[in-house]
């Protein structure tokens, strides 16, 4: 029989950190949700769920991080909360907010997504 030794305090591997850009009008309707739905002192937090016609989905929810978490600073006290798993996926991440008679709301720009549905919603 052998004997396996764990040290206790041994760090687990760093997550390589990502980058997330949130533009200037983003961050006004985010900062503008925090205050509306008083979210206050939690993150927004992106991740990518299983699903939708291509495959992948964007979630978006305010969250506080967990210990594993990676927590961007996007200016003027907006935090973006991206867990492990999805980090790979959404690193380049861009989230604009589009204001138009066409289409309002937040866009997504990912340079990791390979096919993008036609609603902009899931990827591939």
């Amino acid at each position: 029989m052998s004997a396996t030794l764990v040290h206790l305090g041994a760090k687990m591997p760093e997550t390589p950190k990502i980058d997330v850009t949130v533009t200037p009008s983003a961050r006004e309707q985010f900062l503008r949700l925090v205050e509306r739905e008083h979210q206050e002192g939690k993150g927004l937090r992106i991740s990518v769920q299983g699903g939708g016609c291509s495959g992948l989905v964007y979630d978006m929810a305010f969250d506080r991080p967990g210990d594993r978490d990676q927590i961007i600073d996007a200016g003027e006290g907006l935090r973006v909360i991206v867990d492990p798993a999805s980090s790979q996926v959404l690193n380049g991440l861009e989230i604009d907010f589009v204001l138009s008679l066409e289409a309002s709301g937040f866009k997504i720009r990912n340079p990791n997504a390979k096919s993008v549905c036609s609603c902009g919603k899931s990827f591939s």
